[in-house]
């Protein structure tokens, strides 16, 4: 068995333990030590122990993640989630599908602020689903608008899988992060249109509902203030330059604590257990960073990712289609596979060779396109059966709601998904022209 045979081999025993539930970090941790102790000798993995994990984990450019995660534990605990929603509710409420619609730009506002799919997702649904279910909203409607709201989460900035992915591919964070905004502007406005589309096809799934009086409308803009001051604060500090993505982050961390404090929402207890949960989930991710570096090395001494390219390259193909038929790839595997594991598993493989191919503009361009892509597609993969992680969060709030009907009400929002992927495709301006500014 050649290298490459070998090094293909354990790759897909890789995915196979990581779809049988194993923990993402331990497969590729075990599978890498197995597979660079075949190919370069117990010593040499020893070496590799000795410096890869804290090399990977002690870069200044990690210590933005616990950061954002702490952002986010204070936005939760401020219960901002309710009062971006009440917002959104006021404007949009009275028109069919209001409700829906409102839910959509709560998860955006919320995302700004948070960074995570499933934080978003639990958040905004502990607040909508009451509200929705009052109002006579179909099932369907309920769980299919939150599951794919709730991707709105790792898209707008800041993002903690794009910070992921700026590490392992050595791009600014902050270009990333500017990048994401305009995508992030269309996902909305799609998801939006969306519920606009189906509730005038059906409009039993969303009764109307009595409107609000002007008055109320403004002064629901109130509680939004704060969010969108910090939103500006951290993106637009970063994007001048008066700080830089980790300065960012501890920035929103410290505006976002002082808000929930300032709203009498953040007690010691509180506090406590926002450290506590933020620290858990660092270490959960920095454990999966150590199994990737593990996991890296091992892919490296195989040579799939110079194997691939050269075939790709051999095979004539225009480098569009290649594009494509790797994003097509990473829709099947989101099916079935966790985001950050898919993110560690398939970049390093796939982003030598997109970064290599001639798409008329430069390596560090195609690398924040090809990022932004990827993110989406992942971001699809989210709400996909049989995982669907967002869909099953939802559910885990609305027990009573079948979970067929879950993965039914989410068809419409993946066909804007699909368009919106086919906009960025043909348009990388829209990724590109924001980071081109800076």
């Amino acid at each position: 068995m050649t290298e490459i045979e070998f090094g293909g081999l354990l790759f897909g025993i890789c995915l196979v333990l990581i779809t049988l539930r194993m923990p993402v970090a331990i497969a590729m941790f075990v599978v890498g030590s197995f597979g660079f102790i075949s190919l370069a000798g117990l010593q040499a993995f020893l070496g590799l122990l000795n410096t890869g994990p804290f090399g990977r984990v002690s870069g200044y450019t990690l210590s933005v993640l616990p950061l954002f995660l702490l952002m986010g534990q204070f936005a939760v605990r401020a219960g901002l989630g309710r009062s971006l929603f009440d917002s959104a509710r006021a404007w949009v409420g009275n028109y069919r599908g209001g409700l829906a619609i409102s839910t959509i730009f709560g998860c955006a506002a919320f995302g700004s602020i948070c960074g995570s799919s499933v934080a978003t997702a639990a958040t905004m649904g502990s607040v909508a689903i009451p509200e929705m279910r009052r109002f006579g909203y179909s099932d369907g409607l309920i769980t299919g608008t939150l599951a794919a709201g709730g991707t709105l989460g790792i898209l707008i900035p800041p993002s903690l899988i794009l910070v992921i992915y700026a590490v392992i591919t050595e791009q600014s964070i902050g270009k990333l992060f500017l990048a994401a905004l305009i995508p992030g502007i269309i996902a909305t406005l799609g998801y939006s249109l969306t519920v606009g589309i189906y509730v005038r096809l059906k409009p039993s799934a969303a009764p109307l509902i009595q409107g609000v009086p002007i008055q109320k409308k403004v002064r629901s803009l109130v509680p939004v203030i704060p969010v969108a001051a910090i939103f500006l604060l951290v993106i637009g500090g970063i994007y001048i330059g008066v700080f830089t993505p980790t300065e960012g982050a501890a920035i929103g961390a410290a505006a976002t604590f002082l808000l929930a404090c300032v709203l009498g929402r953040l007690n010691w207890s509180s506090f406590v257990t926002s450290v506590l949960e933020t620290a858990q989930a660092t270490a959960a991710i920095f454990l999966i960073l150590i199994g990737a570096e593990i996991y890296n090395g091992f892919l490296a001494l195989s040579g799939i990712p110079s194997e691939l390219a050269g075939l790709f390259e051999e095979s004539g193909l225009a480098p569009m289609s290649i594009l494509i038929g790797i994003l097509f790839l990473y829709l099947i595997l989101g099916c079935v596979m966790d985001s950050l594991a898919m993110i560690l598993l398939t970049v390093p493989v796939f982003f030598p060779l997109v970064t290599g191919l001639d798409f008329g503009f430069s390596e560090e361009a195609i690398a924040i396109w090809f990022g932004i892509l990827t993110l989406i597609v992942v971001e699809v993969g989210l709400i996909t059966p049989p995982l669907g992680l967002n869909v099953y969060v939802i559910n885990s709030l609305a027990k009573d709601i079948p979970l067929a009907s879950s993965f039914k009400g989410i068809l419409p929002f993946l066909l804007s998904d699909i368009v919106r992927i086919g906009i960025i495709l043909a348009l990388p301006a829209t990724c590109l022209w924001l980071p081109g500014l800076a």
